[in-house]
């Protein structure tokens, strides 16, 4: 009778599983770790990739920067003055943007180390942050797409100087800021929204991409898209993100976008294999934004690291020449240099 009574319950407890495992979004897996949406690209078993031969040929890269790649730090300190009452776009490097609109002030995937990586390790910055971090403006909103230590940046973290800033970010993410003494943390599955005041709203969106900071830990922590909408304009913030069909989805339901900020460097690894599938290239970007029925798109994630094997200024040429094949004028196809900062009203969001 005890073991018929202990063969109900694991057929029960089976059971509810089963059930449970049923209820949960497709990008949940059992094992609480994430998967990307169906459809997405799926890593081959051809592509190997060697740090070893990376390193050899990474050093081979030019990292000579061009002049006007970078703004004289005295002219972004002015425009940040003369910009101070209106809504702009400000590049600090890589996929560190401030975004203002009306009183909040969004401060997206900040990093201000020299170097993206544990410690001393990871690739160094061959160009600066824009400002320091004791010269930014008083943050409101801080957006964290994933963990990479190009994006997840734990230096900036534990420094930043306004604590009191809500910080957004995917699943399982909080626990780096709580820890830091950030007291308004938010965690995020993909299509949820949080109202942020009655002008402003956000919502995390799926990104093609992966999550990992240690040996132990893939795919443990969520990664996504943010969609800003103020006043009845809509941002794009792209995680990292390869090209999928989830963008034809999300444009669909999500679109039109006003500006997509999209990712367009760190994708090229021949000879180890052909590209990143988790990397848009600048035309897959275009793709991403032709998908999201995007007015304007700007090329982000570029210019300050290097990431992959592409020489560092070919991202901006590639993504410039290829934008009016997907359906884009030129002067739509964003690209800021380091440092620029633009007024929302003048240059964006006019369409």
């Amino acid at each position: 009778m005890a073991k018929f009574i202990i063969f109900i319950f694991i057929i029960i407890a089976y059971n509810s599983s089963l059930i449970a495992m049923e209820k949960k979004p497709y990008h949940h897996l059992p094992d609480g770790t994430f998967r990307n949406p169906e459809g997405s690209p799926v890593r081959t078993s051809q592509a190997k990739f060697s740090y070893t031969q990376f390193i050899k040929l990474k050093k081979k890269i030019d990292i000579t920067v061009p002049k006007e790649h970078v703004v004289d730090k005295q002219k972004v300190l002015s425009d940040l003055e003369k910009y101070k009452d209106e809504d702009y776009i400000a590049w600090i490097g890589h996929a560190t943007y401030f975004i203002k609109l009306g009183g909040t002030t969004i401060i997206t995937d900040p990093v201000f180390s020299k170097n993206a990586g544990p410690l001393i390790f990871g690739p160094d910055r061959f160009t600066d942050p824009a400002l320091n971090l004791n010269e930014i403006p008083k943050t409101d909103l801080l957006l964290l797409t994933h963990n990479h230590y190009d994006h997840q940046d734990m230096g900036t973290i534990r420094k930043f100087p306004f604590k009191d800033t809500k910080v957004l970010v995917p699943l399982n993410l909080g626990k780096y800021f709580t820890r830091n003494e950030f007291k308004n943390v938010s965690e995020m599955d993909w299509y949820e929204e949080i109202k942020i005041n009655s002008d402003l709203k956000i919502t995390l969106l799926p990104a093609v991409h992966w999550s990992k900071r240690s040996l132990t830990d893939l795919n443990k922590t969520l990664w996504g898209n943010f969609l800003i909408e103020y006043k009845g304009k809509k941002i794009l913030f792209a995680c990292d993100t390869g090209y999928g069909d989830i963008y034809k989805d999300l444009g669909e339901k999500y679109g039109p976008i006003d500006l997509t900020m999209i990712n367009i460097g760190a994708y090229d690894f021949k000879p180890m294999f052909e590209k990143s599938i988790y990397h848009t290239t600048p035309e897959e970007a275009l793709k991403v934004a032709q998908d999201l029925k995007s007015k304007k798109v700007m090329g982000t994630h570029w210019g300050t690291f290097v990431l992959s094997l592409e020489p560092i200024m070919e991202p901006p040429l590639r993504f410039k020449e290829s934008a009016e094949e997907y359906g884009f004028d030129k002067e739509d196809a964003i690209i800021f240099k380091i440092g620029e900062i633009q007024p929302m009203d003048r240059f964006f969001l006019n369409k």
